[in-house]
């Protein structure tokens, strides 16, 4: 079964934040403590765990450490994926270096740009290539995603290319929007709009 893309979302913050209380020392979590710390419903986090095939106890709620596995066998499988970065700029930089780690079966494995000077490079960890290595470099590390953080202007040529290389999905940072075929799974995220979104409610909560 595909899950709904939100109950995807909120699935992965529900993990982040059960990390944070196992970390704590905390081994139960009730649906209205987890809600609440997400600002979300009890309702809507009983929903996405019933949906996940999972049940807490009406005296100690959720056990946490399963419920993290839970979430881990939906969210990651069991297969590795390998991911690659391409535009090694200050954002490149900053998304390898909080990455890597985060995730055992999702990894950074290389990332790409045209500055010589950041080229046969281990920036963040992670050795950088010339852009146009990048049908090699997928053949050879096995990659099923990409994280786009490169100038809007190469944006659409770079994801043609990586289209004609097999690449299964897309995380793009770019400003523009990619014409790229429905198969593919494309997430865009625009920071400027976000920010724009936070400045129009700040004001007109003022």
């Amino acid at each position: 079964m595909i899950l709904p893309q939100k109950s995807i979302e909120r699935l992965s913050r529900y993990r982040r934040i059960l990390l944070n209380n196992l970390e704590k020392g905390k081994e139960h979590i009730y649906s209205h403590e987890l809600a609440s710390q997400l600002h979300f419903t009890p309702v809507q986090v009983r929903r996405d765990i019933m949906l996940i095939g999972y049940t807490g106890t009406q005296r100690k709620g959720y056990v946490i450490k399963e419920l993290i596995d839970r979430i881990g066998e939906i969210l990651d499988g069991e297969s590795h994926t390998n991911a690659i970065i391409i535009g090694m700029g200050n954002l490149g930089k900053a998304i390898t270096s909080y990455f890597n780690g985060k995730r055992t079966n999702i990894e950074i494995a290389a990332a790409f740009d045209t500055d010589e000077q950041k080229i046969n490079r281990v920036i963040s960890n992670v050795r950088c290539y010339h852009i146009s290595k990048i049908k090699e470099k997928m053949d050879e590390l096995d990659i099923s995603v990409a994280i786009m953080t490169l100038a809007p202007e190469a944006a659409q040529e770079v994801a043609d290319q990586l289209v004609l290389n097999g690449i299964k999905g897309i995380l793009n940072f770019t400003s523009i929007p990619l014409n790229i075929p429905e198969h593919i799974y494309v997430e865009d995220y625009d920071m400027v709009t976000s920010m724009e979104k936070v400045a129009y409610f700040v004001n007109h909560n003022e």
